[in-house]
C-alpha cells in the first residue's frame, strides 16, 4: 500500500456535542465530569485520544450523542482543559460552536482542599476561588487562602 494514506475515522454525530481540542490525556477526566457511563449508561460516545493536531501538536476529542452540555458541565471542563472548544451538533451540522473560557473567578463548580476552610463546614458558604496562575491552572481559595494544582483541582470536581 505505498503511498496510501490511512486515516482514523471515526463517524459523525447527528444531534449531540463535540468537544474539541481538550488537553491531551484527559479526555477520561471529561467523561468522569460529564457523568459517563454513571449518570448516562445508554449515551453513546466516541473517546479519540492523542489526535494531532496543528495548532496543539496533540489533542483528544469527546463526542457525545443526544446530549448537549450544561453550563456548570462547560465549566467544569474549562478547569482541566482551558482550550476547549464545545460544538453543538444537530442534524449533523454545528449549530453552536464556542471556546470555553477561564473567568477570573471561579464560584461553586469545585470546592476547596483545605478541610477545614468554612466552605467546608456546616456553613451555607458557596467555594470561590481566584485564578492564580491560568497554565498549569492554580486556584486560590478566597477563603483559607489554600492554593490548589491542575491535578487536586482534577481530583475534586
Amino acid at each position: 500500500m505505498k503511498g496510501s494514506k490511512k486515516e482514523l475515522i471515526v463517524r459523525p454525530i447527528k444531534d449531540g456535542t463535540v468537544i474539541d481540542h481538550i488537553t491531551p490525556g484527559k479526555a477520561l477526566s471529561v467523561l468522569r465530569i460529564l457523568g459517563i457511563p454513571k449518570k448516562h449508561p445508554n449515551t453513546t460516545v466516541s473517546v479519540i485520544i492523542n489526535v494531532p493536531s496543528k495548532k496543539m501538536g496533540l489533542k483528544d476529542i469527546v463526542k457525545v450523542e443526544r446530549r448537549e452540555l450544561k453550563e456548570t458541565e462547560a465549566n467544569k471542563i474549562t478547569l482541566i482543559a482551558p482550550h476547549a472548544t464545545i460544538n453543538i451538533i444537530r442534524n449533523y451540522k454545528v449549530i453552536e460552536k464556542r471556546k470555553v473560557e477561564l473567568p477570573n473567578v471561579i464560584e461553586g463548580i469545585v470546592k476547596c482542599a483545605n478541610p477545614n476552610c468554612i466552605t467546608n463546614t456546616n456553613e451555607a458558604i458557596t467555594p470561590k476561588f481566584t485564578i492564580e496562575r491560568r497554565e498549569p491552572i492554580r486556584l486560590r481559595c478566597c477563603f483559607c487562602e489554600r492554593t490548589m494544582e491542575s491535578e487536586m483541582i482534577e481530583q475534586l470536581l
